[in-house]
């Protein structure tokens, strides 16, 4: 009988059960496939059977240390999969159903969510138990989710149902990285039909900026990265209209070609996907007077922001960051599943490998390379 059986037994008279999951068990340390102990569901809770689940930059924050040192993490948040076994509760989710988890489970009852802004939720839902090592050890979930396992622990909300003929490979992304950059332009940038917009930062996130400034059917879509591999296939898969491989040029160079490219105004939405000093400068100052500026590249802990007080009160306009690309997820997700089905939303195109679970710790150096926007683990 394989381990995991006889775990799997063990276990049996507390319901729950063992799988295989990725951890980080410290800080910069490679990371592990393990056993891990998935506890019967809570009144509120959902056992998901994980299909597929990209690697994320975020995964590689939490692994670094760089987001919080809550060490051992169960990694994985950009997931798709099926319904396996349901809390007493639930309500929201029937076993069989194919979802895309979502880590911003909205609550209802937050001031965010009474004031009819749900997007802003300050009190999303979690699964109201851990996961933990076959030690007993808690395990932290990445984002709440934790899905580089064969199957997750999950609050029911943190479940949204979409169409079950879509690829999970794909359906799965819109969980993190292609929602927030999508939702950046359509959302948080409000990108109207005929605007000019131009994104700065063409990994997976700027890229889907990019596609949804295309979808929101702006007549002018600027990609700009230093790389010019990505520059080509924003214009050649993702909508751009145009593209300035900025590698050789200064910042104030790039800010003058977006002008020229945008009637000689600026653009009336300008993204942010890399989140450091440079970028934002470029993003603020390639901006039309009153234009909107998106932040959603994140940047670091130490990370400062220097622009003259008058240029920030002349220029007018708008600079906001975009949360999870102000996304409500029951809304959103089923959208865009029915959108790439229909051949509208490149969704497919983010996919640039399939991998194995136990290949994650390869994925994050081929991240690190930029010669990939997804690879997606399958199960």
């Amino acid at each position: 009988m394989a381990v995991n059986e006889n775990l799997n037994e063990n276990n049996s008279q507390q319901g729950s059960e063992v799988v295989r999951g990725v951890i980080a068990r410290a800080k910069g340390e490679p990371v592990e496939t393990v056993n891990i102990v998935v506890p019967a569901p809570g009144e509120h809770d959902v056992v998901v059977k994980i299909q597929a689940c990209g690697v994320c930059h975020t995964d590689l924050a939490y692994r670094d240390g760089d987001i919080e040192d809550a060490f051992p993490f169960l990694l994985g948040h950009e997931a798709a999969g099926v319904v396996e076994r349901v809390g007493d509760a639930v309500t929201h989710v029937e076993v069989g159903d194919f979802v895309v988890l979502n880590w911003r489970a909205v609550c209802g009852e937050c001031r965010a969510c009474k004031k009819g802004e749900p997007k802003y939720c300050f009190n999303t839902h979690n699964a109201s138990q851990s996961m933990t090592l076959d030690d007993d050890t808690p395990l932290t979930p990445a984002l709440g989710i934790g899905s580089f396992a064969e199957k997750t622990l999950v609050h029911e909300k943190q479940c949204t149902k979409v169409d079950p003929e879509a690829d999970p490979a794909a359906a799965g992304l819109l969980g993190c990285g292609i929602m927030a950059g999508l939702g950046a332009a359509v959302n948080t940038g409000e990108v109207q039909r005929g605007e000019s917009v131009v994104v700065f930062g063409l990994g997976g996130v700027g890229l889907a900026a990019v596609a949804g400034a295309a979808l929101a059917g702006a007549s002018t879509v600027v990609a700009v990265d230093v790389d010019k591999r990505k520059c080509d296939v924003a214009t050649e898969k993702f909508g751009a209209t145009h593209a300035i491989c900025s590698k050789d040029m200064s910042e104030d160079d790039v800010i003058e070609a977006v002008r020229e490219l945008t009637g000689g105004f600026g653009a009336d939405v300008a993204i942010d996907a890399v989140g450091i000093q440079p970028t934002w400068r470029q993003a603020f100052y390639s901006r039309d007077h009153a234009g909107r500026m998106v932040m959603v590249g994140v940047p670091n802990l130490t990370d400062h922001v220097d622009i003259p007080a008058i240029d920030l009160y002349g220029r007018g306009g708008s600079i906001k960051p975009a949360w999870y690309g102000d996304c409500l997820p029951e809304r959103d997700f089923p959208a865009y599943v029915a959108l790439s089905k229909a051949g509208n939303f490149p969704l497919d195109k983010f996919v640039s490998e399939r991998i194995a679970l136990d290949d994650v710790e390869q994925a994050f150096t081929t991240m690190k390379s930029g010669k990939v926007l997804r690879s997606v683990v399958e199960f």
